[in-house]
């Protein structure tokens, strides 16, 4: 089953105060977390303008949805946190399930807007917990053409 990393890179870039260390995060789709290390240096070494690239850090990121565009303009990903509002069929008492999803967008309110109107297609009820901006750089989806 093919899951979803946060991939934690760092590197030297040429920046306009000179060579300096980033750090910077990337969401690749991958089988295991070797594979996803493979993919992350695959993917950002041509950004590395001297020095080495390190993989700092591979974690699980655990996104029930990802709404993605492929707009250029949208280069900034946030992170809802929704729970999805039931009720016990035996107790009748109301339950809440929180789910994460990755929203591709060029504002907070843009993202905002685009999770209402997915959700809005639902047949159930919802609240947004919150809504706030990631660190991530980019989203490299898994292309089968690769293996």
């Amino acid at each position: 089953m093919v899951q979803w990393y946060e991939c934690k890179v760092s590197y030297d870039k040429n920046l306009e105060q000179g060579l300096n260390k980033v750090n910077e995060l990337y969401l690749i789709n991958a089988l295991s977390f070797t594979e996803a290390e493979k993919r992350i240096i695959e993917y950002a070494t041509p950004y590395v303008s001297m020095g080495n690239l390190e993989v700092t850090n591979i974690r699980r990121a655990l996104y029930a949805e990802m709404f993605l565009t492929n707009h250029d303009e949208h280069d900034r990903y946030f992170k809802a946190r929704v729970n999805i509002i039931t009720v016990d069929e035996r107790s009748g008492k109301e339950k809440k399930k929180g789910i994460n999803i990755l929203i591709q967008s060029d504002t907070l309110s843009n993202a905002l807007n685009h999770v209402l109107e997915q959700l809005g297609k639902e047949a159930q009820d919802y609240e947004i917990a919150s809504i706030a901006e990631t660190l991530i750089m980019d989203v490299v989806p898994y292309e089968s053409a690769e293996s």
